[in-house]
């Protein structure tokens, strides 16, 4: 008996691929165990006649089906392999089996195993789906199930992991030959999905585990799962389509291939999209709560706007010689004049690092041989960093979410009026305008779209936070 390491399988009426499987691992000589959720068809009897041990567990999802056999089965070895009914392994997969030494991989706590995945007896090798790795074995005592999802399913490990690019999982569903079968599966996938998302943005579900772009397979999964989600609805479903087809050359892999990336990659998706909205509606507040919400925060802005912008106001009025001056507020309060002593000494230094000669003071910058400004009040854009302040400050999101989108935002602000003042110091002339368009109101008018733009990207990335 193999010593090193043993097989887990799950199953439902699997006798169309059982045999296909337990013959590719026969000669590994390895112990292996069956979790079954209620077969009906010959795959007990299969497994009764290749003396292998079976439990059954009643299928509720994926992740959840693999705990309860990592926890239930008592594997000896100290390695253990997951594997689906439907795949079998390459030879390549099955050589570095047959020659695993579990003394050569004491720091490497799971092993990746790469896939390559069958429809209707194609192939799909382009579209995102190979290389494919899939961590499938796993130190004994340290690999589990991730449960935090109700659909796609993870062995995790705390430790080091590795990816065997050689060798194979050949997976391909033969059930699946059969469209009326695949529609019915994923029309159950669809409802998985769709709960588990709409759980998500709830947030009465999350995923977890450490997620990168430039992790390992698994991290990179998780990243991109919380990425996908950010995403509208429907759009999202669109420009994967073209993802896959296009861009990941889903359409070299011929008429079945592009079949299956329309079904996989477009039709599947905008029916989870639909049964996700349909979630959503379930838990919208009714019209007039709505109403509600939309006039308590109309309100608040309008009266923190009013608030900040009379404010400056305020200080301007104060800090300048007539009118309602005061000396103190001048010398030591006066944030107005010292925005404004900073617009022009950065503004001169990143012309004079740019070869250009200037000569500027507290109110005026000249370029010589170009062109200058006089910066006025009305050049700070208080009005612009008020309005932006008060909505920052309205939206409903936690408050460390709020301060980063104002802190960022009033960045954005002044990156934009310096990059303004810098144009309009070198290059400003009557003749220059366009339909009677001065330079604040271009500013202005570019200003708002960029802050408009960079809100929809921000709060989208924030869509789940309460």
């Amino acid at each position: 008996m193999n010593v090193n390491f043993s097989f887990i399988i799950l199953t439902l009426n699997e006798e169309i691929h059982l045999d296909r499987l337990l013959d590719s691992i026969a000669g590994l000589n390895a112990k292996t165990f069956v979790l079954d959720s209620g077969s009906t068809d010959k795959t007990l009897q299969i497994c009764e006649v290749r003396k292998i041990e079976v439990q059954h567990n009643d299928f509720l999802n994926h992740p959840t089906q693999w705990d309860v056999a990592l926890r239930n089965f008592k594997v000896t070895t100290p390695w253990t392999i997951g594997l689906d009914a439907d795949q079998v392994l390459s030879a390549e997969l099955y050589k570095l089996l047959y020659e695993f030494t579990p003394s050569d991989y004491t720091n490497i706590d799971g092993i990746y195993f790469n896939r390559k995945n069958y429809f209707q007896n194609q192939w799909i090798k382009h579209g995102g789906y190979y290389p494919m790795y899939l961590l499938k074995m796993f130190k004994t005592d340290l690999g589990f199930s991730d449960l935090s999802e109700n659909m796609d399913h993870r062995f995790q490990v705390p430790g080091k992991t590795m990816k065997w690019k050689d060798g194979h999982i050949i997976e391909e569903n033969l059930k699946e030959n059969n469209i009326n079968f695949w529609i019915r599966k994923h029309n159950i996938y669809s409802d998985l999905i769709a709960d588990e998302e709409h759980s998500q943005i709830r947030q009465t579900l999350k995923i977890t585990g450490y997620n990168g772009i430039f992790g390992m397979p698994n991290q990179r999964k998780i990243w991109k799962k919380q990425l996908w989600q950010r995403l509208p609805l429907y759009l999202r479903s669109c420009l994967y389509f073209f993802y896959r087809l296009i861009i990941q050359r889903g359409i070299l892999d011929g008429k079945k291939g592009i079949l299956f990336h329309f079904l996989q990659g477009f039709w599947f998706r905008v029916i989870v999209d639909m049964k996700i909205e349909e979630r959503r509606g379930a838990d919208r507040p009714t019209r007039s709560l709505y109403r509600l919400i939309a006039t308590k925060f109309v309100l608040k802005f309008v009266f923190l706007f009013l608030f900040f912008y009379y404010i400056n106001i305020t200080f301007i009025s104060l800090s300048s010689p007539g009118g309602f001056h005061i000396t103190f507020v001048e010398r030591h309060l006066n944030y107005i004049q010292t925005l404004r002593t900073g617009y022009i000494s950065v503004t001169a230094f990143i012309l004079e690092n740019m070869g250009f000669s200037v000569r500027s003071s507290s109110m005026r910058l000249t370029v010589i041989n170009h062109s200058g400004f006089r910066l006025v009040y009305s050049c700070l854009g208080y009005g612009l960093m008020s309005c932006f302040s008060a909505f920052a400050l309205t939206i409903p999101k936690p408050f460390k979410s709020r301060y980063l989108f104002l802190v960022l935002g009033i960045i954005l602000i002044l990156m934009l009026n310096i990059c303004r003042l810098l144009l309009v110091a070198i290059y400003n002339k009557p003749s220059l305008n366009i339909m009677n368009l001065d330079h604040h109101d271009i500013f202005n008018f570019l200003t708002y779209a960029t802050i408009l733009i960079f809100s929809y990207i921000y709060l989208s990335f924030l869509k789940h936070d309460k």
